[in-house]
Order: C-alpha cells, then structure tokens, then sequence
C-alpha cells in the first residue's frame, strides 16, 4: 500500500509545489526529482506484484495486475527522463514565456504525470473516466502554453474533440453500470473491475456489446483512432514538445488501456469476437490511413504525431487479433522510440528556428540531435536489429495466421509509411546547417536511454521482462 500511495501522491505533490515555485531558476530540477521519485516508488510496486500476484488496496479502489504494473512502470521511466529533455529545453524557451506560463508548464506537467497514475491504477471504472477527463484538462493547458492564435485553436480542438469523446465513454459507463447492478447489486461494487471481471459471464450481453462501441469511440478518440484523431496532430505541433513526447508516448497508451480492459469483459460477456472483430477493423483503418497522409506532412512534429496515430493502429489491431504479447512489446518500444525522437525533435526546432521540414538542413553536425533523430526515426520505422522490428515482426507473423487477408494491407501500410519519414528525415540530417547553437546543450543522454534499451529489446528480451509481457497477455485473454 505504501509504494500505491507514493506513486500517485509524488506527482499530486510536486505539482501544487511546483504551481507556487515553478517559475523559479530550481523549477526544472524539482520537476526532475518529482518525477524521479515517482519512477522509483514504481520499482518496488513491479516486483511485489510479479512476485505476490495482483494487490487490491484501499477499500478496492485501487487495483494492480501484470497488466497495468507494467503500464505505470513505463509512466512513470518516460515521465522522468521526458523530465530530464524538459530542463533544458524549457530553460531554451524561458524568452518566449511569462513567469506564470512556467508555473502552469511544470504545474501542469506533474498533474498529467498524476492523472495518468490514476487511470491506470484505479479498479472503480467511475475513477477511471474522471483520471482521463483530468488528464485532457491539464494536457489543454500544456498545448496551448505559449497563447499563439495556432496553440489555441489546438488546444480548444483538442478539448472539443476529446471532450465529445470522453462524454460517449462515460455514456457507456453508464450502461456498464447497469448491465452490473442487476448481478452485483447497487452500490459502489458494480464499477469495480475486479468485481465486474468475476461476474462478466453474467451480464447482459447485448447491452455490453452496446456499451463497448461507446466505450471504443470514447477512449479510441483518446487513443487517435482514425476516424477520430483529428486533434492529435495538432496538439502534437503547437504544444512544448515534452508535452508531445508524453502524449505520444504514454498518453495515447493509457487510453488504450482502458479499452482493453473494457474488451476483457465485453469478451468474456459475449463469448463472441465482437469487440476483438471492432478493433481489428478501427487499427487497420488507423494505420492504413495515417502511412498515407505523413506523405503530406511540411511540419515536423505533425509527420510524428501521425506516426504515433499508425502505431497505436498497429497496437490496436494487435490486440484486436490476440497478439497480445506483440501489442504490449510494441506499447513498449513505440513509447520509447517516439519520445526519443520528439526529444531530437524539440532540439531541432529550436536551433533551426522553424518546424517547416524543407527548412531544417544539417542536424548532424550537432550529433546528438541529428544521429538522435536518424537512429530513432530508423526504429520507429522497424529496421532490424531494434525492438520495433521483433515487435511488428510478431504481429505480422500473427496477423498472417489469424487474418490473412490483413497481412498484406499492413505491409503496404508499413512500407508507405518507412519511404514517407525516411525521404523527410534524411534530407534534414544531412546537409549544410543553418541552425544557431543552443543556450542550453540539448539533452543527449534521455536520447541514448531510450534508443538503448528499444536496441537491446531488438536483441533480447529480458526473461523477467517476457515473463511479465506472457502473465500479462494471459489475463488479457
């Protein structure tokens, strides 16, 4: 009970300390040891679950399996180190914003860390769709931070959109509610997860078939499942760019979180491949969809919010066939492998001094950022020997078990996406640089982290780690 508790009460902390004191000079680095804190309260939570099973905690409020440990692990790792690029890559930023706008950043910053803790480790599904509607609230703060015409239409695009999503989740909340309450009873007992996954056998299948679309279109719009992803590329472009690193790479993972967790019972109720057969159909849709347009991509950061859209496709399509240990090695590297890559990104930006990709000429000769973004845009791609590769190689290999005639639309999906970023990336690595010197060195060593280990799991796979990816993958089945 006390790492649950420390996990979630650290970033809650940090930012109502950070809401006083967040524009002082020591602000980053009290964002660095908030963050750092909480990353290390997740450690001892892992193991206990991997060796003890699964922990219930305060009055059943809080759950933690193989499943979702994992999950806040990843949070909690990515969160610091997206920390650690924030440091210097705010402080780079300081002339472009107010005192109060590095208050609201680094505020702002824990509490999203917090309310994606939250989501994830809650049981009561009620607590889980307030989690997700905290995290849009503060993430529409973060994208629009430096109040430009663009940053706010984003964000209000991001907020109208997401809003309307969210609603439709809570609807299907409620019809879940329902569906229970005439197994379980009135009260608080018909929202719990565990109470709910011992008697999904029980509910009523018809209204949870109905419950789940609403539940695939609420947190899908979360997730940026196409046709729904509209806001995602926009908040990735106009918000500071660790606010994309976290969106991409851990936001878009929480959502889809909780539509497998809703998938679990709506499977279990059905008997049926209803909601494995929706999500199939909405990832090979997403990914289809997103290799295309990244070929009309001019601004950087969007190109990479639409990768992020074809890989949580990927993910989605994944799970939707049962190649649940690729999808949760996929979930792995993809959060990584993207954040590393808007790290470069952010630093690229900044010392070219536009977004614009035909702009951007010669990141090599800043190392760290130009090998930075060619080794990550490499992986995201899934050239061997990185993860991405082992992972995508798994889903293909089930895909052509399990739906043959969807192996080849992801190939194709696959190979447009790799000439779309590939052409792009390389023409701004290479060449004659126009860029300044930073103030602040950019932050190479999150960078090295995160390609570092998304190498080694190309490699090996860890035999605690794969042991945890196959408990996990068995209580998604």
């Amino acid at each position: 009970m006390t790492e649950m508790i420390a996990v979630l009460c650290i970033p809650l902390a940090g930012g109502l300390l950070l809401a006083l004191f967040g524009n002082r000079r020591w602000a980053p680095e009290l964002n660095v040891f908030c963050s750092f804190l909480t990353f290390v309260s997740s450690v001892p939570l892992a193991s206990k679950v991997l060796h003890g099973g699964s922990l219930v905690v305060l009055w059943e409020q809080f759950f933690i399996d193989s499943f979702n440990v994992f999950l806040v692990v990843l949070t909690a790792f990515v969160s610091f180190t997206t920390a650690l690029f924030s440091r210097p890559y705010m402080r780079n930023e300081e002339k472009q914003l107010a005192p109060y706008q590095m208050r609201l950043y680094h505020s702002m910053y824990q509490i999203f860390c917090f309310t994606m803790l939250l989501a994830l480790t809650t049981n009561n599904l009620g607590i889980l769709w307030v989690a997700m509607e905290g995290a849009t609230l503060a993430t529409v703060l973060l994208v629009s931070l430096y109040r430009t015409r663009e940053s706010l239409e984003a964000a209000w695009k991001y907020f109208i959109l997401c809003g309307v999503g969210i609603a439709q989740a809570l609807f299907g909340t409620i019809l879940l509610y329902f569906a229970a309450e005439k197994v379980l009873g009135a009260g608080g007992t018909a929202l719990l997860w565990t109470h709910l996954d011992e008697a999904k056998g029980s509910l009523e299948p018809t209204v949870l078939s109905i419950a789940f679309v609403f539940f695939l279109i609420g947190y899908g719009t979360k997730v940026g499942l196409v046709p729904l992803h509209s806001w995602l590329p926009d908040a990735h472009a106009e918000g500071p760019t660790p606010v994309s690193a976290v969106l991409s790479g851990l936001l878009l993972n929480v959502a889809l979180y909780a539509v497998v967790r809703c998938k679990i019972l709506v499977s279990g109720a059905l008997h049926s491949h209803f909601a494995d057969n929706l999500m199939t159909g909405f990832g090979l849709l997403s990914v289809l969809t997103a290799s295309f347009l990244l070929w009309r991509q001019k601004d950087i950061k969007r190109l990479f919010g639409y990768s992020s859209i074809e890989h949580m496709g990927l993910i989605t399509f994944a799970f939707g066939t049962g190649a649940n240990f690729a999808a949760l090695l996929h979930m792995t590297v993809h959060s990584l492998t993207k954040s590393a890559i808007f790290f470069a990104v952010g630093h690229a930006v900044q010392r070219s001094g536009t977004k614009t990709i035909d702009s951007i000429r010669g990141l090599v000769q800043s190392p760290s950022i130009g090998w930075g973004l060619m080794l990550g845009s490499l992986a995201i791609l899934g050239m061997p020997p990185f993860g991405v590769f082992t992972s995508e190689f798994l889903i293909l290999t089930h895909a052509i078990e399990s739906r043959p005639w969807a192996a080849p639309v992801l190939l194709l999906a696959l190979g447009v996406a790799f000439a779309a970023i590939f052409g792009k990336v390389q023409s701004m690595v290479w060449g004659e640089s126009e860029g300044e010197e930073l103030q602040h060195p950019p932050a190479f060593l999150p960078i090295l982290l995160h390609l570092s280990i998304v190498l080694l799991l190309g490699l090996y796979i860890p035999e605690h780690l794969a042991r945890w990816f196959q408990e996990a993958s068995r209580l998604i089945d």
